[in-house]
């Protein structure tokens, strides 16, 4: 492999994120990965980039704001670079209220974003309309946020790929690590960081989901719905992406069964529109997530000239943006922008 100034591990959308980051500063980067860009988790189907609620606002709240706020212009650029479409669209999220506790729940968060999501997005609850695409709720009311959007994972992780590529940057399946080695390995990562610490640092949660085909219902530029823990996410090719379960323990990370099944009746009878829907694909991937629960961000705890980017879990493709600038600063420039709570020590 060629000389370069600094090398990431793993081709997921955290390690391709940080090597654009870079490589827009003039880095020569390159990436290995022995299986290739979207090849694990980040090779998904579902896309839901929803902001956590807002109340007790913390340091992973305000991180996921900046995040998603930064969105609409990431994703547009790294459009402009590949050449390819990533799925992006500022589309909102519509969530069913059960009761009237709920409702005054949801008046109470509609202060909060009002506080705190800076007047660039908002929180509202409404009444439903009724229709194809309206979410089944006993209470006839819903939350509205126009904060929440989409993208297609695979095709967003391929376009970084294509992205690097025009900035200069490499992809290979291997070679030796030159430079700052910035390890953003998944799953595969927190066991190895495990087995260093002699302590579990985090753990793989696998994940099975679907894409559906609304008959006679052009879904594709909707607002997601969530429901009882279901995500349905319309995409730009006229599939709503569904998903997904949270499995701690199983035998075949890439297996779908049962608990899908089930998943796709629960979306069937999530609004009229996907009642009939036909299913194009199953799929199932194992997801990192770190110990505290937050990402784990910064120096790596047990190898020289070296940094961690993973445990993105569910908020991976909405963290990327920012994942991919502090990341940069840290590495490039000494410089942590990095929350305390995001550190890797923190989940050892």
């Amino acid at each position: 492999m060629a000389s370069v100034d600094l090398t990431v591990m793993g081709a997921g959308v955290w390690g391709l994120s940080v090597a654009v980051a870079c490589a827009r500063r003039g880095a020569h980067v390159a990436v290995i990965d022995p299986h290739g860009p979207a090849a694990g988790a980040s090779g998904g189907i579902v896309g839901a980039l929803a902001p956590h609620v807002p109340e007790q606002w913390n340091e992973k709240k305000a991180f996921q704001l900046e995040a998603l706020l930064m969105a609409e212009a990431f994703w547009a650029d790294i459009a402009r670079l590949s050449g390819e479409d990533p799925g992006y669209a500022r589309t909102g999220r519509l969530q069913p209220l059960l009761d009237a506790a709920a409702v005054t729940r949801a008046e109470a968060r509609a202060e909060g974003a009002a506080a705190l999501w800076q007047g660039r997005a908002a929180w509202h609850v409404i009444e439903a309309e009724g229709g194809d695409w309206s979410p089944a709720g006993p209470g006839g009311m819903l939350v509205h946020d126009t904060l929440t959007a989409r993208l297609h994972p695979r095709l967003a992780t391929r376009a970084l790929a294509r992205a690097l590529e025009t900035l200069g940057g490499r992809i290979v399946k291997e070679g030796l690590p030159q430079g700052p080695v910035i390890w953003a390995t998944g799953v595969a990562g927190l066991e190895e960081i495990s087995a260093m610490a002699g302590r579990m640092a985090g753990t793989g949660v696998k994940g099975q989901a679907a894409l559906l085909r609304p008959r006679g219902f052009d879904a594709r530029d909707a607002p997601q719905l969530f429901a009882d823990g279901l995500h349905a996410v319309p995409h730009a090719d006229g599939t709503v992406g569904i998903g997904s379960t949270s499995e701690r323990d199983y035998d075949d990370s890439s297996a779908t069964d049962a608990q899908l099944d089930a998943l796709i009746e629960q979306a069937r009878g999530l609004c009229p529109a996907l009642k009939g829907a036909e299913v194009v694909e199953r799929w199932a991937g194992v997801r990192p997530r770190a110990r505290s629960r937050a990402p784990m961000l910064g120096a790596h705890p047990f190898r020289d000239n070296a940094f961690i980017a993973n445990g993105g879990f569910k908020i991976g493709f909405g963290l990327a943006p920012l994942v991919g600038e502090v990341m940069a600063d840290l590495v490039l420039e000494a410089r942590d922008r990095i929350p305390e709570g995001f550190r890797p020590e923190v989940s050892l």
